[in-house]
């Protein structure tokens, strides 16, 4: 059996002075702000872990990072992320040796929401019918939902992004977006404006709860769609906060939104959100979670806490920037002199390839050839973009691909335009998506074999 690796001897997790905690976030969200403000407020050192900063080695069996920290809130928005396994394989580093609130493992199995409902049903814990498949003809011929309407949403999503109510025999695709979908009860409560419930758990606690009410002729009652928000905190039903905070538990999460809905007395836990957003709770509630989640961090890591102090900072909604946030990159003291035309590597994945490229400082995209991205692999397709096409009228649709291109010993991922380059002299058009950074000199030019 290998041994642990041992962690820094500079850090130590368990002292009740004052802790570090680490905000893992690559955005730059009002909650996150919040938090890493409330645990300054709270008298503890705020960390903010991003890209311009993080970063972590592994040294003669020692695991360590910079900046270290005591214990990590998870605020990584990973339904929203182009990599979210990726992102979340930097949690897992943390989570090796700092105890992580929100931990990998609980965000992987929260952020599937039929998953979720899955692992909530098996709990005994009270959800909507839902029905998932995986080809046009299962989830077309095989729907066992008994109810005449259905949300048709996708399984992995936020915000209530393009979800749709269909008819019990609508024709439905088990994708959204290109991403799987599944089909849940569309509960009708028969209000006459629809609403459902929004609580906010922390820890074993509800902090507060809003109901949420659809805008005009809307059925979904996300605020990001415009809905509007009412203080429910007080007027929470016991069974509806038991619920909030079982369907929080039985998914390991330290903090979450919980949404609900109740027809004919009877409350349904809609969805469980890791990451839920709380500017429209405080708008509501007059109630910020992020003090009681830096609390709960900092209890974590064994550092003291002022509950009163907590409840205080709790009235107020502090999103300023902190002082923690790292600066961006400093740009280079000299900037690498690269020819008009260089020798340069592509690659996709699938192969790489080395070929002599263009130096364009105007044009805005790098550009590839239609043969070299089929050798290097280069797709899926993520967009499409139309430009001018030479001395030629109106514009071409060119397909975008992801692509990685090395210029000496620096590789670069870059979003590049599919053309037929077969006409011209060189197969790859470096744009200045890629030439930041460099100096490029005209009379520089590559020797071609």
């Amino acid at each position: 059996m290998s041994e642990t690796p041992s962690a820094d001897p500079s850090r130590t997790s368990g002292s009740t002075d004052s802790v570090r905690v680490g905000v893992l976030s690559f955005h730059n969200s009002k909650e996150t702000k919040a938090i890493l403000n409330a645990v300054h407020a709270l008298g503890h050192e705020p960390v903010w872990l991003r890209e311009e900063n993080a970063r972590s080695w592994i040294e003669a069996g020692s695991l360590r990072f910079d900046p270290d920290v005591d214990v990590v809130a998870n605020r990584l928005l990973t339904t929203k992320a182009a990599q979210p396994l990726d992102d979340l394989g930097i949690a897992t580093s943390y989570a090796a040796l700092r105890p992580v609130l929100n931990p990998p493992p609980v965000v992987v199995r929260t952020m599937h929401k039929y998953g979720a409902a899955a692992t909530l049903t098996a709990a005994g814990i009270p959800v909507p019918d839902a029905y998932i498949a995986f080809t046009h003809r299962t989830i077309n011929e095989g729907n066992r939902l008994t109810s005449e309407k259905a949300v048709h949403k996708s399984a992995i999503g936020t915000n209530g992004d393009r979800m749709t109510v269909v008819d019990a025999d609508d024709t439905v695709s088990p994708l959204i977006a290109r991403r799987r979908a599944f089909l849940q009860e569309f509960i009708d409560t028969d209000a006459e404006r629809p609403f459902d419930v929004r609580a906010y758990v922390v820890g074993d606690r509800v902090v507060a709860a809003m109901k949420r009410y659809a805008p005009a002729d809307e059925w979904r009652t996300n605020v990001a769609v415009g809905g509007a928000v009412e203080d429910f905190t007080d007027d929470l039903p016991a069974e509806a906060a038991r619920l909030s905070r079982e369907a929080a538990d039985v998914l390991d999460l330290d903090y979450a939104g919980v949404d609900l809905l109740c027809r004919d007395g009877a409350w349904y836990v809609l969805e469980v959100n890791v990451t839920a957003g709380f500017k429209g709770l405080f708008e509501a509630t007059g109630i910020s979670p992020a003090p009681h989640i830096a609390g709960l961090a900092i209890e974590s890591a064994g550092g003291r806490v002022d509950s009163d102090r907590v409840a205080a900072l709790s009235t107020v909604l502090d999103d300023s920037v902190p002082e923690c946030k790292p600066a961006l990159d400093p740009e280079p003291e000299e900037l690498t002199m690269i020819g008009y035309t260089e020798r340069v590597t592509v690659s996709a994945g699938q192969r790489a390839v080395d070929v002599v490229a263009k130096s364009d400082t105007g044009a805005r995209r790098t550009s590839i050839d239609f043969d070299i991205a089929a050798e290097i692999g280069a797709g899926p397709i993520i967009d499409t973009v139309h430009v001018k096409s030479g001395s030629q009228t109106g514009r071409k649709k060119r397909p975008l691909v992801e692509i990685d291109v090395k210029i000496g010993n620096r590789w670069q991922t870059v979003t590049a335009s599919i053309e037929n380059r077969s006409h011209m002299n060189y197969p790859v058009l470096l744009g200045r998506d890629v030439l930041d950074g460099y100096r490029v000199d005209v009379t520089k030019r590559e020797r071609e074999a």
